[in-house]
C-alpha cells in the first residue's frame, strides 16, 4: 500500500482507533499501485442507457431505468426526501415531492458531504479534499426481470433487501454497492440508500430544539433519513416487483450499527421484517456527550456541538478565543444561534471538527446515534435488546469476520511498513497477529455475543450468527496477503453481492486461482441471505442444498462458519466470548512487551464495550494490575 493510498484509506475511515469502521475491500485495491480504486463496476457513476421495458408506475411518479449489470433492471438516483438544505438543515427529513413526467433514474446521486476516499469517488483527489452535496437523499433499486414470472408470483411480490452502507456514519455512499447480481440470481429486490452523514446526520444543540417538534429536536437526522427511506419503500416498492410486507434491512459496519438502531427505534416499527447486521457496533451517545462543553460538570466530547460552535465563532472572528466564545454562546438567543448554524458552509463545519494537532488524513469524529428518548431509547443502544426492553422483534442475523482488525492494523505504521515504499510487510509479525486476534475478539463479543444472548432470550429460534473466514488472497511479491489481511473487516461484502469488479486493481485480491472457491462461497452466502429474506431463517439456502444453519440459543450459542471447501467449507460451530474471558487471555499472555502494552489491551475492552467491561472492571482486573494507568490515557475514545 503506497503512502498516497494509505492516506486515502485513512481519510475514508478516520483513524482506525477513532472510528473502528471502514469499507475494507475498496481501501485495499491499489496494493503496490498508484491507481484509484473505483466503486463496484467501473461504469457505476456513468449514465445508464434508458430501457423502455423498465418503466414503472410507483405512486411517487413514473420512473424509467436501465439494464442491471448482471441482468434485470436498475433505477438509480431516485429522490425519497426533499433537499435538506437551508432552513431544512438539522431537521427531520420530509418526503420528496412527486413528479408528473417519467423520472429518468439513470445516474447515481451525489454522495453526502464527506472527505474523499477510494470508496466514494473515482475522480482524482488530494489529501483533505471534501466531496458530496447536502442534497443527497436518494436511493437506488435493483430488480430482476419479472416478465417470466406467473401472475400469482408477481402479485405476491419479491422480498425486499434494503442495504445501508458503512463508513463510520461519516463517509460512504450507496453507489459503491451494485445490487444487480444479488437481485437477479436470488429473485429479490435490492434497495441501496444515501443518508446524511457525520455532523449533518447527527447534531444536537439547545438552540435547534427551541420550538422544534420531537423529531427535529432529536438530532438523529441520519436515522430519520433511513426511516423515511423505509417509508418510501413501503409506499412504492410494489411497482418494482417488491413485497412491502417483507423487507429485510441489512448493512455492514456503520450500516450494521444503523440496522441495530432501527431495531431499537419505535419509529421504525412495522417498516421492516428481518434484519442482518454484518460487523455491527453498539455505541451510542448521551445528550450530554453530544452537546456539552468538554469542561462542563457533565462533560461533553471534544467534538460536541458546543465545542464545534466555539471553533466556528473563533474562525468567523466573532470571538477571539474559547473563553470569549463561550460567553458569546451564553449571551446569544436560540434563534440567532440556530440561524448561525444553518448559515455555515459545509467546509466551515469540516474545519470546525478539526482539533489542534490533528491532520485531515485522520478524517473527523463526531457524536452520532443519540439516546434521545424519541427516535432511539434514552439509554445505551447496547442495552436496547434485553428481554424487558421494547424493540422491534424481528428475525436477525449477526456476524463478524474472523480477522476484522487486520484491516486497521494493516494501515497502522506501528504494525506494518512498506519495502521500497510499495510492498507491505510486518514490523513484528507476532505482535500483529496477537493484537489483531485480541481486538477482533472484543469486536465480536460486542457485536454478536452480547447482543445474541439478549435477543435469544426474547426471540427464541429467531437469532442466527456467522463468522466469515475467507482468507485466500494471493501473495504479492513476498507479502503474504492472506496473513496480513485475511478475513478482514468488510471482506464479506463482495461475497454477499457477488460482485468482484471493484476497480482496475481488483486482481490484487481476486485472481483466477481463488475464483472457484470464492464463487462457490459467494453463491452459498447469497443463497443464505436471500432465504433469510424470503422466510426469516437462512435454513439450507434457497435451493435447500446447503448445510443447515442452526439458530443461536442462549444455552447453546451456535454460529455458521462461512468458508470455501478448501478452508473447511460452510459448517456450524459453537461457543461465545465474554469480556472476562478476553481479559483472562490478556493477563495470561506472556508476549506483551511491557505492563503498559498489557494494560492498553485491557483498556481496549472498555473502549469498545464499556457496557461489558467498565472502568471499575479495568481498575480491579489482575488485582489492580493497571492502577498506575489512567484508562483514558491508554486509549483514545471512539
Amino acid at each position: 500500500m503506497g503512502t498516497t493510498m494509505m492516506r486515502m484509506a485513512l481519510t475514508a475511515m478516520g483513524t482506525a482507533r477513532k472510528t473502528g469502521v471502514a469499507l475494507g475491500v475498496g481501501l485495499l485495491l491499489s496494493l503496490g499501485c498508484s491507481g484509484t480504486a473505483l466503486s463496484p463496476g467501473t461504469s457505476s457513476r456513468s449514465v445508464g442507457s434508458l430501457v423502455s421495458e423498465s418503466l414503472r408506475h410507483p405512486p411517487a411518479g413514473d420512473v424509467v431505468g436501465s439494464e442491471g449489470l448482471y441482468g434485470g433492471f436498475a433505477w438509480r438516483g431516485i429522490p425519497y426526501a426533499r433537499s435538506p438544505i437551508g432552513d431544512r438543515r438539522f431537521r427531520a427529513p420530509v418526503p420528496a415531492a412527486g413528479w408528473d413526467q417519467p423520472f429518468k433514474a439513470l445516474r447515481f446521486a451525489s454522495p453526502c458531504p464527506q472527505y474523499a476516499s477510494t470508496t466514494n469517488t473515482d475522480a482524482a483527489f488530494s489529501k483533505g479534499d471534501t466531496i458530496g452535496e447536502e442534497d443527497c437523499l436518494f436511493l437506488n433499486v435493483y430488480a430482476p426481470n419479472v416478465s417470466g414470472m406467473s401472475d400469482a408470483s408477481k402479485s405476491a411480490g419479491l422480498p425486499v433487501m434494503f442495504w445501508i452502507h458503512g463508513g463510520g456514519n461519516t463517509s460512504g455512499t450507496s453507489s459503491f454497492y451494485n445490487g444487480s447480481r444479488l437481485a437477479d440470481e436470488q429473485q429479490v429486490v435490492v434497495v441501496t440508500i444515501n443518508y446524511r452523514l457525520g455532523f449533518l446526520g447527527w447534531f444536537r444543540h439547545r438552540a435547534l430544539r427551541a420550538g422544534a417538534d420531537a423529531a427535529d429536536a432529536s438530532g438523529n437526522f441520519g436515522t430519520l433519513d433511513q426511516i423515511l427511506a423505509l417509508e418510501w419503500v413501503k409506499d412504492n416498492i410494489a411497482a418494482f416487483g417488491g413485497d412491502p410486507a417483507n423487507v429485510t434491512i441489512f448493512g455492514e459496519s456503520a450500516g450494521a450499527w444503523n440496522v441495530l438502531a432501527l431495531m431499537a427505534s419505535p419509529l421504525a416499527e412495522g417498516k421492516f421484517h428481518r434484519a442482518i447486521a454484518e460487523s455491527a457496533l453498539t455505541w451510542s451517545f448521551s445528550s450530554a456527550a453530544a452537546e456539552n462543553f468538554a469542561d462542563a460538570a457533565e462533560p461533553g466530547r471534544a467534538s460536541s456541538s458546543n465545542e464545534v460552535l466555539v471553533r466556528l465563532l473563533v474562525a468567523r472572528k466573532i470571538a477571539t478565543d474559547r473563553v470569549s466564545a463561550k460567553e458569546k454562546i451564553a449571551a446569544m438567543d436560540d434563534e440567532t444561534l440556530s440561524q448561525f448554524l444553518r448559515e455555515q458552509t459545509v467546509a466551515e463545519f469540516f474545519e470546525g471538527y478539526r482539533r489542534e494537532g490533528t491532520d485531515v488524513e485522520d478524517g473527523y469524529i463526531c457524536p452520532r446515534i443519540f439516546e434521545d428518548g424519541f427516535v432511539l431509547p434514552p439509554y445505551p443502544l447496547g442495552h436496547a435488546f434485553r428481554p424487558e426492553a421494547s424493540f422491534n422483534r424481528v428475525p436477525v442475523i449477526l456476524g463478524t469476520n474472523r480477522d476484522e482488525e487486520k484491516l486497521f492494523l494493516f494501515y497502522n505504521r506501528e504494525y506494518t511498513s512498506q519495502v521500497f515504499g510499495i510492498i507491505p510487510t510486518f514490523r513484528d509479525r507476532d505482535r500483529y497477529l496477537r493484537d489483531a486476534e485480541t481486538l477482533t475478539r472484543i469486536w465480536r463479543m460486542m457485536a454478536v455475543d452480547e447482543i445474541a444472548q439478549d435477543l435469544s432470550r426474547s426471540m427464541t429460534g429467531n437469532v442466527f450468527s456467522y463468522r466469515f473466514d475467507w482468507d485466500e488472497q494471493p501473495s504479492f511479491l513476498w507479502s503474504n496477503l492472506a496473513e496480513l489481511i485475511g478475513a478482514a473487516h468488510g471482506f464479506e461484502i463482495p461475497f454477499v453481492f457477488g460482485h468482484w469488479d471493484l476497480g482496475p486493481n481488483s486482481d490484487r485480491l481476486f485472481d483466477e486461482e481463488n475464483r472457484a472457491g470464492r464463487e462457490s462461497l459467494s453463491r452459498a452466502m447469497g443463497s443464505y441471505w436471500a432465504e433469510f429474506a424470503w422466510h426469516g431463517s437462512p435454513g439450507k439456502g434457497r435451493g435447500g442444498d446447503l448445510p443447515e444453519w442452526s439458530n443461536w440459543d442462549h444455552s447453546q450459542p451456535r454460529f455458521a462458519i462461512l468458508d470455501t471447501p478448501a478452508g473447511g467449507g460452510v459448517r456450524m460451530s459453537k461457543g461465545r466470548d465474554t469480556a472476562t474471558k478476553i481479559a483472562e487471555t490478556i493477563l495470561e499472555d506472556t508476549s506483551y512487551e511491557s505492563l503498559e502494552r498489557r494494560c492498553q489491551a485491557l483498556a481496549s475492552i472498555y473502549n469498545w464495550a464499556p457496557l461489558a467491561f467498565s472502568v471499575d472492571d479495568f481498575a480491579e482486573v489482575g488485582g489492580g494490575l493497571c492502577w498506575d494507568f489512567s484508562i483514558h490515557d491508554l486509549v483514545e475514545p471512539l
